[in-house]
Protein backbone atom coordinates (compact mmCIF):
# COMPACT_ATOMS: atom_id res chain seq x y z
CA UNK A 1 0.00 0.00 0.00
CA UNK A 2 1.25 3.35 -0.90
CA UNK A 3 1.72 5.85 1.85
CA UNK A 4 -0.49 7.95 3.32
CA UNK A 5 -0.75 11.59 1.55
CA UNK A 6 0.83 14.15 3.55
CA UNK A 7 -1.42 16.76 5.06
CA UNK A 8 -2.85 19.76 2.76
CA UNK A 9 -4.08 22.66 3.16
CA UNK A 10 -7.96 22.83 2.70
CA UNK A 11 -10.77 25.23 2.63
CA UNK A 12 -12.00 27.60 4.33
CA UNK A 13 -8.60 27.63 6.00
CA UNK A 14 -9.33 23.68 7.56
CA UNK A 15 -7.07 21.21 7.40
CA UNK A 16 -7.22 17.95 5.16
CA UNK A 17 -5.94 15.26 7.06
CA UNK A 18 -4.75 11.97 5.37
CA UNK A 19 -7.61 10.01 7.18
CA UNK A 20 -9.90 12.04 5.49
CA UNK A 21 -8.19 12.08 1.89
CA UNK A 22 -8.05 8.18 2.42
CA UNK A 23 -11.85 7.92 3.42
CA UNK A 24 -12.69 10.30 0.59
CA UNK A 25 -10.32 8.15 -1.81
CA UNK A 26 -11.98 5.08 -0.64
CA UNK A 27 -15.53 5.90 -0.93
CA UNK A 28 -14.07 6.56 -4.71
CA UNK A 29 -12.76 3.22 -5.16
CA UNK A 30 -15.50 1.18 -4.44
CA UNK A 31 -18.62 3.24 -5.05
CA UNK A 32 -17.29 4.52 -8.45
CA UNK A 33 -16.32 0.91 -9.47
CA UNK A 34 -20.19 0.01 -9.27
CA UNK A 35 -21.47 3.02 -10.91
CA UNK A 36 -21.21 1.37 -14.32
CA UNK A 37 -23.10 -1.72 -13.45
CA UNK A 38 -25.58 1.27 -12.41
CA UNK A 39 -25.38 3.11 -15.32
CA UNK A 40 -26.08 -0.12 -17.53
CA UNK A 41 -28.87 -1.34 -15.46
CA UNK A 42 -30.23 2.21 -16.49
CA UNK A 43 -30.05 1.87 -20.23
CA UNK A 44 -30.90 -1.41 -19.88
CA UNK A 45 -34.23 -0.39 -18.45
CA UNK A 46 -35.17 1.53 -21.43
CA UNK A 47 -34.12 5.10 -19.49
CA UNK A 48 -32.78 7.24 -22.22
CA UNK A 49 -28.96 7.64 -21.19
CA UNK A 50 -28.86 11.76 -21.11
CA UNK A 51 -32.31 11.96 -19.08
CA UNK A 52 -31.23 9.18 -17.01
CA UNK A 53 -27.83 10.77 -15.78
CA UNK A 54 -29.56 14.42 -15.89
CA UNK A 55 -32.20 13.61 -12.92
CA UNK A 56 -28.88 11.83 -11.40
CA UNK A 57 -26.88 14.75 -11.15
CA UNK A 58 -30.07 17.00 -10.90
CA UNK A 59 -31.51 15.61 -8.02
CA UNK A 60 -28.19 14.59 -6.36
CA UNK A 61 -27.03 18.21 -6.83
CA UNK A 62 -30.70 19.60 -5.24
CA UNK A 63 -30.34 17.03 -1.97
CA UNK A 64 -26.82 18.16 -1.15
CA UNK A 65 -27.86 21.87 -1.72
CA UNK A 66 -30.48 21.01 0.92
CA UNK A 67 -28.22 19.78 3.38
CA UNK A 68 -25.74 22.14 3.70
CA UNK A 69 -28.57 25.06 3.62
CA UNK A 70 -30.30 23.55 6.49
CA UNK A 71 -27.08 22.66 8.18
CA UNK A 72 -25.17 25.69 7.69
CA UNK A 73 -27.36 28.25 6.75
CA UNK A 74 -27.93 29.51 3.08
CA UNK A 75 -25.50 31.68 2.92
CA UNK A 76 -22.52 28.73 2.60
CA UNK A 77 -24.38 28.39 -1.11
CA UNK A 78 -23.52 32.00 -2.51
CA UNK A 79 -21.00 31.88 -5.12
CA UNK A 80 -19.34 34.41 -7.24
CA UNK A 81 -19.47 34.46 -11.11
CA UNK A 82 -16.08 33.79 -11.48
CA UNK A 83 -16.83 30.25 -9.62
CA UNK A 84 -20.19 30.07 -11.54
CA UNK A 85 -18.54 29.67 -14.31
CA UNK A 86 -15.49 27.66 -12.75
CA UNK A 87 -18.43 25.51 -11.74
CA UNK A 88 -20.07 25.17 -15.09
CA UNK A 89 -17.01 24.40 -17.53
CA UNK A 90 -16.15 21.85 -14.67
CA UNK A 91 -19.65 20.15 -14.60
CA UNK A 92 -19.99 20.47 -18.71
CA UNK A 93 -16.76 18.54 -19.05
CA UNK A 94 -16.79 15.82 -16.15
CA UNK A 95 -20.52 15.24 -16.18
CA UNK A 96 -22.02 16.66 -19.66
CA UNK A 97 -19.68 15.20 -21.63
CA UNK A 98 -17.71 12.68 -19.37
CA UNK A 99 -20.01 10.86 -18.26
CA UNK A 100 -22.78 11.17 -20.49
CA UNK A 101 -20.94 10.13 -23.11
CA UNK A 102 -19.85 6.67 -21.20
CA UNK A 103 -24.09 6.28 -20.36
CA UNK A 104 -24.79 6.39 -23.90
CA UNK A 105 -21.97 4.10 -24.82
CA UNK A 106 -23.27 1.77 -22.43
CA UNK A 107 -25.91 0.51 -24.74
CA UNK A 108 -23.99 -1.54 -26.43
CA UNK A 109 -20.52 -1.44 -24.24
CA UNK A 110 -20.44 -4.25 -21.50
CA UNK A 111 -20.22 -2.15 -17.62
CA UNK A 112 -16.73 -3.78 -17.30
CA UNK A 113 -15.18 -3.01 -21.07
CA UNK A 114 -16.70 0.86 -20.00
CA UNK A 115 -14.50 1.19 -16.78
CA UNK A 116 -11.39 -0.38 -18.54
CA UNK A 117 -11.33 2.06 -21.24
CA UNK A 118 -12.46 4.63 -18.68
CA UNK A 119 -8.78 3.44 -16.78
CA UNK A 120 -6.76 5.24 -18.84
CA UNK A 121 -7.30 8.82 -17.32
CA UNK A 122 -4.49 8.82 -16.15
CA UNK A 123 -2.99 8.78 -19.47
CA UNK A 124 -4.84 11.62 -20.97
CA UNK A 125 -4.10 13.43 -17.77
CA UNK A 126 -0.39 12.98 -18.59
CA UNK A 127 -0.37 14.28 -22.03
CA UNK A 128 -2.33 17.16 -21.00
CA UNK A 129 0.81 17.56 -19.08
CA UNK A 130 3.40 17.12 -21.53
CA UNK A 131 1.27 19.69 -23.73
CA UNK A 132 1.49 22.76 -21.20
CA UNK A 133 5.28 22.17 -21.26
CA UNK A 134 6.26 19.59 -18.49
CA UNK A 135 8.52 17.06 -19.07
CA UNK A 136 8.30 13.85 -17.93
CA UNK A 137 10.57 10.96 -16.70
CA UNK A 138 11.57 7.82 -18.69
CA UNK A 139 9.30 5.27 -16.56
CA UNK A 140 6.43 7.94 -17.58
CA UNK A 141 6.80 7.88 -21.06
CA UNK A 142 6.97 3.72 -20.55
CA UNK A 143 4.24 3.95 -18.42
CA UNK A 144 1.93 6.06 -21.18
CA UNK A 145 2.63 3.55 -24.08
CA UNK A 146 1.72 0.81 -22.47
CA UNK A 147 -1.54 1.82 -21.52
CA UNK A 148 -2.24 3.82 -24.48
CA UNK A 149 -1.21 0.15 -25.86
CA UNK A 150 -4.02 -1.67 -23.74
CA UNK A 151 -6.66 1.28 -24.89
CA UNK A 152 -5.48 -0.07 -28.55
CA UNK A 153 -5.95 -3.80 -27.63
CA UNK A 154 -9.40 -3.04 -26.46
CA UNK A 155 -10.46 -0.22 -28.56
CA UNK A 156 -9.66 -1.97 -32.27
CA UNK A 157 -11.23 -5.76 -30.81
CA UNK A 158 -14.17 -4.31 -28.80
CA UNK A 159 -12.89 -6.86 -26.10
CA UNK A 160 -14.94 -9.65 -28.65
CA UNK A 161 -17.95 -8.28 -27.46
CA UNK A 162 -21.11 -6.61 -28.84
CA UNK A 163 -19.29 -2.78 -28.69
CA UNK A 164 -19.99 -0.79 -31.63
CA UNK A 165 -17.26 0.96 -32.72
CA UNK A 166 -18.79 4.17 -32.35
CA UNK A 167 -19.57 3.76 -28.65
CA UNK A 168 -15.57 2.84 -27.70
CA UNK A 169 -14.55 6.21 -29.76
CA UNK A 170 -17.08 7.26 -27.33
CA UNK A 171 -15.81 6.26 -24.28
CA UNK A 172 -12.51 7.58 -25.25
CA UNK A 173 -14.07 11.35 -25.89
CA UNK A 174 -15.11 11.33 -22.74
CA UNK A 175 -12.13 10.17 -21.05
CA UNK A 176 -10.46 12.79 -22.35
CA UNK A 177 -13.00 15.44 -21.52
CA UNK A 178 -12.77 14.18 -18.17
CA UNK A 179 -9.47 14.13 -17.59
CA UNK A 180 -8.93 17.61 -19.55
CA UNK A 181 -11.90 19.31 -16.38
CA UNK A 182 -9.84 17.20 -13.49
CA UNK A 183 -6.47 18.83 -14.96
CA UNK A 184 -7.86 22.53 -15.06
CA UNK A 185 -10.45 22.57 -12.45
CA UNK A 186 -7.60 24.05 -9.84
CA UNK A 187 -7.25 26.96 -12.00
CA UNK A 188 -10.74 28.11 -12.74
CA UNK A 189 -11.40 29.33 -9.44
CA UNK A 190 -13.99 27.08 -8.16
CA UNK A 191 -15.87 27.51 -4.52
CA UNK A 192 -13.52 27.32 -1.67
CA UNK A 193 -16.27 24.78 -0.30
CA UNK A 194 -15.81 21.13 -2.22
CA UNK A 195 -19.66 20.71 -0.82
CA UNK A 196 -20.60 23.59 -2.89
CA UNK A 197 -18.30 23.19 -5.82
CA UNK A 198 -19.79 19.76 -6.04
CA UNK A 199 -23.38 20.38 -6.38
CA UNK A 200 -22.67 23.58 -8.38
CA UNK A 201 -21.32 21.05 -11.19
CA UNK A 202 -24.09 18.83 -10.74
CA UNK A 203 -27.00 21.36 -11.51
CA UNK A 204 -25.06 22.77 -14.29
CA UNK A 205 -23.65 19.61 -15.52
CA UNK A 206 -27.38 18.00 -15.29
CA UNK A 207 -29.16 20.83 -16.86
CA UNK A 208 -26.21 20.61 -19.55
CA UNK A 209 -27.38 16.91 -20.05
CA UNK A 210 -31.05 17.57 -20.31
CA UNK A 211 -30.55 20.17 -23.26
CA UNK A 212 -28.20 17.32 -25.06
CA UNK A 213 -30.60 14.51 -24.27
CA UNK A 214 -33.90 16.77 -25.97
CA UNK A 215 -31.28 16.96 -29.02
CA UNK A 216 -31.00 13.85 -29.62
CA UNK A 217 -34.79 13.21 -29.30
CA UNK A 218 -34.72 11.59 -25.76
CA UNK A 219 -37.91 12.84 -24.75
CA UNK A 220 -39.73 10.76 -27.28
CA UNK A 221 -38.05 7.62 -26.28
CA UNK A 222 -39.20 8.06 -22.21
CA UNK A 223 -42.09 5.88 -21.38
CA UNK A 224 -42.22 5.51 -17.40
CA UNK A 225 -44.25 2.70 -17.89
CA UNK A 226 -41.98 0.74 -19.51
CA UNK A 227 -39.13 1.31 -16.74
CA UNK A 228 -38.35 -2.22 -14.88
CA UNK A 229 -37.98 -1.80 -11.42
CA UNK A 230 -34.32 -2.35 -11.44
CA UNK A 231 -33.99 0.55 -13.80
CA UNK A 232 -35.66 2.94 -11.07
CA UNK A 233 -33.69 1.00 -8.12
CA UNK A 234 -30.49 1.56 -10.01
CA UNK A 235 -30.95 5.36 -10.61
CA UNK A 236 -31.68 5.30 -7.15
CA UNK A 237 -28.21 4.08 -6.35
CA UNK A 238 -26.65 6.24 -8.73
CA UNK A 239 -28.29 9.47 -6.99
CA UNK A 240 -27.48 8.53 -3.42
CA UNK A 241 -23.90 6.43 -3.46
CA UNK A 242 -22.59 7.54 -7.47
CA UNK A 243 -23.18 11.18 -6.99
CA UNK A 244 -24.11 12.95 -3.72
CA UNK A 245 -21.65 10.53 -1.94
CA UNK A 246 -18.74 9.52 -4.32
CA UNK A 247 -19.45 12.44 -6.90
CA UNK A 248 -18.54 15.10 -3.35
CA UNK A 249 -16.05 12.59 -2.73
CA UNK A 250 -14.11 13.35 -5.71
CA UNK A 251 -14.70 17.18 -5.55
CA UNK A 252 -13.12 16.70 -1.95
CA UNK A 253 -9.98 15.11 -3.55
CA UNK A 254 -9.70 17.84 -6.24
CA UNK A 255 -9.38 20.25 -3.81
CA UNK A 256 -7.20 18.42 -1.37
CA UNK A 257 -4.51 15.75 -2.70
CA UNK A 258 -2.43 15.66 -5.21
CA UNK A 259 -3.47 14.12 -8.99
CA UNK A 260 -1.15 11.95 -8.84
CA UNK A 261 -2.72 10.07 -5.86
CA UNK A 262 -6.33 10.71 -6.81
CA UNK A 263 -5.88 9.07 -10.37
CA UNK A 264 -5.27 5.63 -8.78
CA UNK A 265 -8.62 5.60 -8.73
CA UNK A 266 -8.36 4.38 -12.40
CA UNK A 267 -7.36 1.01 -11.86
CA UNK A 268 -9.22 0.42 -8.64
CA UNK A 269 -12.63 0.90 -10.61
CA UNK A 270 -12.02 -1.82 -13.18
CA UNK A 271 -11.44 -4.33 -11.06
CA UNK A 272 -14.89 -3.35 -9.14
CA UNK A 273 -16.62 -3.00 -12.12
CA UNK A 274 -15.83 -6.15 -14.05
CA UNK A 275 -15.86 -8.13 -11.31
CA UNK A 276 -19.44 -6.86 -10.62
CA UNK A 277 -20.78 -7.24 -14.39
CA UNK A 278 -19.72 -10.45 -14.45
CA UNK A 279 -21.12 -11.75 -11.10
CA UNK A 280 -24.43 -10.01 -11.60
CA UNK A 281 -25.25 -9.27 -15.63
CA UNK A 282 -22.82 -12.35 -16.48
CA UNK A 283 -20.89 -10.20 -18.98
CA UNK A 284 -18.87 -11.85 -20.69
CA UNK A 285 -14.86 -12.00 -19.10
CA UNK A 286 -12.79 -12.22 -22.82
CA UNK A 287 -9.30 -12.59 -23.31
CA UNK A 288 -9.03 -9.71 -24.77
CA UNK A 289 -10.60 -7.81 -21.95
CA UNK A 290 -8.40 -9.11 -19.32
CA UNK A 291 -5.49 -8.49 -21.41
CA UNK A 292 -6.25 -5.00 -22.79
CA UNK A 293 -7.15 -4.51 -18.94
CA UNK A 294 -4.12 -5.85 -17.67
CA UNK A 295 -2.03 -3.79 -20.09
CA UNK A 296 -4.04 -0.43 -19.35
CA UNK A 297 -3.71 -0.84 -15.59
CA UNK A 298 -0.17 -1.98 -16.12
CA UNK A 299 0.80 1.38 -17.59
CA UNK A 300 -1.29 3.34 -15.00
CA UNK A 301 0.29 1.91 -12.05
CA UNK A 302 4.01 2.53 -13.24
CA UNK A 303 2.74 6.31 -14.88
CA UNK A 304 1.18 7.41 -10.97
CA UNK A 305 4.50 5.33 -9.57
CA UNK A 306 6.71 7.53 -11.21
CA UNK A 307 4.76 10.41 -10.62
CA UNK A 308 4.88 9.92 -7.03
CA UNK A 309 9.07 10.09 -7.12
CA UNK A 310 9.28 12.81 -9.40
CA UNK A 311 10.24 16.06 -7.63
CA UNK A 312 8.49 18.44 -10.13
CA UNK A 313 5.19 19.59 -10.48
Amino acid sequence: MAAPAPVAPAVGGRTASSAMIWSALAIVYVVWGSTYLGIRVVVEAEIPPMLGMASRFLVAGALLALILGLKSGWRRLRITRREAFGALVVGLLLLAFGNGAVAIAEQTVPSGLAALLVAATPLWLMALRVGGGERPRGLTWLGVLIGFAGVAVLALSGGNTSAKPLSIALIVIGTISWATGSRFSPRLGLPKDPLVTALYEMLFGGTAMVLLGVLRGEPGRLHLDRIHGSGWIALGYLILFGSLLAYSAYSYLLANAPISLISTYAYVNPAVAVLLGWLILSEPLTWQILAGGAVIISGVALVVTAERKNPGP
